[in-house]
């Protein structure tokens, strides 16, 4: 909308703080002026340093700029108390005291087109200005010229307080104390959410411990009064492949491939819109390490995957969500370990996005990911072998459940000795049920079979039963009605297609009812709307009818003006009667205030908006999911009514005016599933002698510190904390159960999800797998025919269950079908 001139002044003058006098006229107006500086800095250092991971980073890119061969991180209590950073750089000169805390001072720029070719990991002057403004900050520093050093001492505007001697080896120590202290709601949520931000800061330290060959990086963690652990520690080594052994072990390397660069081939460069003329030479080298694309070597998160753009970590979100999509074509169910470096002309990538640096801006990025695409697959393609078969025989299986859709080999496909094995992994890989979310094959999908008959009719006759109880009207409302509303693709399962509802068509509507579940008629007789739908309904009746509606009009245009010639001088007899109308205001007031009171309790029980709009299609799983989550509370289970049960597979649920579909099978198995999860206790098995897990130092102290979690899942550990770093913790048992076995690969998944959960009961997903096969196998099968105090009790353990809205398999139990008050 335009605005017009009395908007525009209205606006301007509200935005002025005015006081007026009772004639209106305005007093004063608040003038624009700057905000003072001390607070732009310590609105603006919150903005920069957001976490304990940025603090400490900052730190360590400072030593690393200096020229530092080594390293040291110290903190007290996850760095709550205290964050150390000391190192033996080049130290700072007494002439950079004053300002080596201001906003903007940096030794690494002198103009804005020095950015272009910056090659440091700092450059803009504002990490330790930050610090001072949300920290007690202090700097014991020694220039390689200088005889001995100083000690300083900064406020919180980043201004020098105390300047005494202090004797050093040459280098710097940083020392922050009570960092967020003068951010009081930051301060406090950083206290709460304190192991989390630890575990993000050693995710960010180990990038660096990896890339920064010829750097010896150590990091110590001092809880209390009590001993201080080492929790990473790399050798000074000139290769990345160490040091990649040296935060995570030596049994990581056995898995890794040196990633091998090679040219986009024709059908990538095709894929990515690329053609030889938009292709530079060797504008990228890459270089580093990924996993094997053998099934077990992979690791089941991407809590090791590293990215750095001329040796600077970053977060490439489509080359990262490339690697994985290529290493899923070869190993479906992990993730790769991955360390790439990727080089490129400094003039070719802006890291200058967000304050961490982490965001990068890269030209040619297409070519990148070509290059990255080409260059995996090779690697993954060499790497498997060969299998021999003796023949394929196509087969196709069929499902138990509604329009579950099944792929087949073709007949006339000529049998093959030998598949290449990456070639099968690649072709399972990326299995998809063919024609899912297009308009013809749901389509065929839904009216190829007798399900869609049968639910069209079943709910036609349930609403046709509650029109029992009222007198017929002229028109009959048929489940057309849903259908309009709805106009979706029907599929309960992602996976697991199982009822598929397309626009209702006139052929569709007419199917008769299943005697197979309904036994009785319906007693409403037909209506002439319904007696002419089945008129018109074939194309040639329709067709039929609109030729002939210019007919029938002119018909009865003439017989109206016949019937008014003949009838025009025709006498009429008239009588009149005088009736007495009985009206009383105070009557008809009383009968409003009635009609709105009335209205206002309807509009309170009822929302005035549409609660559930997504379709029952795979693509809108996640908005139906979210809907219901929204809508839905546990104690409305115990409210539904149950109608009936439908195709002997689901349950069909009335609550208020809205009908759900609910998976019998589905909903009891997460029932099952949950229950076990909650009550099922893992007894472990000991091992003939302790076992060494190797576990880098940060995975030990997130074990140590949930010892309890390991022992509830069957995991029976030997901790000596006066071992050395991957020596600390010993395996002493582990769980079994029936035909599953569980080993270190579970435990290293474990420390994981602890680590972003510490202190929460969490299980493996080996472990989930289980539990949710003996659920599936103890819960009612689609096919079972269930009586309305079984379908009771299913529908009420939903109410029970944390999240009832899918299986452990994914396949969603429940849906919205129609609103019964829109239809009617």
């Amino acid at each position: 909308m335009y605005s017009t001139p009395s908007s525009i002044f209205f606006k301007i003058f509200n935005a002025c703080s005015e006081s007026t006098d009772s004639q209106g006229s305005v007093d004063q107006c608040i003038a624009i002026k700057a905000i003072d500086k001390q607070s732009v800095h310590q609105i603006c250092s919150g903005q920069v340093v957001l976490s304990l991971a940025t603090a400490v980073k900052e730190l360590v890119e400072n030593s690393i700029d200096a020229g530092a061969t080594n390293v040291d991180v110290k903190l007290k209590d996850s760095g709550i108390e205290l964050v150390e950073v000391s190192d033996n750089g080049k130290g700072v000169e007494e002439q950079n005291f004053e300002g080596l805390t201001l906003k903007h001072h940096t030794s690494k720029l002198r103009d804005f087109s020095d950015l272009i070719h910056v090659e440091t990991f700092g450059f803009r002057g504002e990490a330790l200005s930050s610090l001072c403004a949300l920290s007690d900050l202090s700097v014991v520093t020694c220039h390689e010229s200088a005889q001995i050093g100083a000690r300083l001492v900064y406020d919180h505007d980043g201004h020098l307080t105390q300047h005494v001697p202090h004797p050093r080896q040459h280098g710097t120590t940083v020392t922050l104390q009570k960092l967020f202290s003068t951010l009081p709601v930051r301060h406090k949520e950083f206290q709460r959410n304190i192991k989390k931000e630890y575990s993000k800061m050693i995710f960010v330290l180990q990038s660096y411990c990896i890339i920064s060959t010829g750097v010896r990086i150590t990091c110590a963690n001092q809880t209390g009064q009590g001993k201080r652990t080492t929790v990473l520690c790399t050798s000074e080594s000139n290769s990345m492949r160490d040091n990649i052994g040296a935060v995570f072990g030596p049994k990581q390397l056995q898995s890794l491939i040196p990633f091998q660069q090679m040219s986009p081939g024709d059908s990538i460069k095709e894929d990515y819109g690329l053609r030889e003329v938009d292709v530079p030479k060797d504008l990228f080298v890459i270089d580093g390490f990924v996993s094997q694309a053998d099934h077990g070597v992979g690791r089941s998160a991407t809590d090791r995957q590293f990215f750095f753009i001329n040796k600077r970590p970053c977060d490439p979100v489509k080359a990262s969500k490339l690697v994985n999509e290529v290493y899923h074509m070869y190993n479906r169910h992990q993730y790769p370990f991955v360390a790439l470096n990727i080089t490129v002309a400094s003039d070719c990538v802006d890291v200058n996005v967000t304050p961490d640096k982490r965001q990068i801006l890269l030209q040619e990025e297409k070519l990148l990911l070509a290059i990255l695409k080409s260059s995996l697959i090779a690697m993954f393609e060499t790497g498997v072998n060969k299998i021999s078969l003796n023949h394929i025989t196509p087969a196709i299986t069929k499902d138990r459940e509604i329009g579950s859709v099944s792929e087949a080999l073709p007949d006339d496909e000529p049998p093959k000795t030998s598949i290449r094995l990456a070639r099968l992994k690649e072709a399972f890989s990326n299995h998809q049920f063919p024609g899912i979310g297009s308009k013809q094959s749901s389509h065929k999908a839904a009216c190829s079979g007798s399900s869609q008959k049968k639910m069209f009719s079943f709910v036609s006759c349930s609403k046709k039963m509650t029109d029992i109880m009222r007198p017929p009207l002229k028109s009959s409302p048929s489940f057309a009605a849903v259908s309009s509303i709805k106009k979706s693709t029907v599929c309960l399962s992602g996976l697991h297609s199982s009822i598929y509802e397309t626009d209702v068509k006139a052929e569709t509507i007419d199917e008769p009812v299943d005697e197979k579940f309904w036994s009785y008629k319906p007693l409403v007789p037909e209506t002439e709307s319904e007696q002419h739908q089945d008129r018109i309904s074939s194309p040639e009746a329709k067709r039929a009818r609109h030729e002939a509606e210019p007919l029938a009009q002119n018909s009865l245009v003439d017989s109206k003006n016949k019937n008014a010639s003949t009838q025009l001088d025709s006498p009429v007899s008239i009588q009149k009667k005088t009736v007495l109308l009985q009206f009383s205001l105070q009557e008809l007031s009383k009968r409003m205030q009635r009609l709105q009171a009335q209205k206002k309790e309807n509009n309170d029980q009822e929302p005035k908006y549409r609660r559930f709009r997504a379709n029952i299609n795979p693509g809108e799983n996640q908005s139906a999911e979210d809907e219901l989550k929204k809508e839905m509370s546990k104690d409305m289970f115990k409210d539904m009514e149950i109608i009936g049960q439908f195709n002997l597979g689901f349950i069909i649920t009335k609550l208020k005016s809205d009908l759900f579909i609910i998976d019998q099978h589905a909903t009891d198995e997460k029932y099952n599933f949950e229950m076990l999860q909650k009550n099922t206790v893992l007894k472990g098995q000991r091992l003939i002698a302790p076992q060494s897990l190797h576990l880098p130092a940060i995975s030990e102290t997130v074990l140590m510190e949930n010892l309890e979690i390991f022992r509830k899942n069957g995991f029976d550990l030997l901790i000596d904390e006066d071992a050395q770093v991957m020596e600390r913790v010993k395996l002493v048992s582990l769980p079994t159960s029936k035909n599953w076995t569980f080993g270190p690969s579970d435990i290293e998944e474990l420390i994981f999800m602890l680590s972003d959960s510490p202190g929460i009961m969490c299980r493996p997903s080996r472990v989930r797998q289980m539990f949710a096969s003996r659920a599936c196998r103890k819960s009612v099968m689609v096919g079972t025919a269930l009586n309305t105090s079984e379908m009771k009790k299913l529908v009420l353990h939903m109410g029970e269950i944390e999240q009832p809205w899918n299986c452990p398999h994914g396949r969603p139990t429940m849906r919205h079908l129609a609103n019964l008050d829109m239809i009617s």
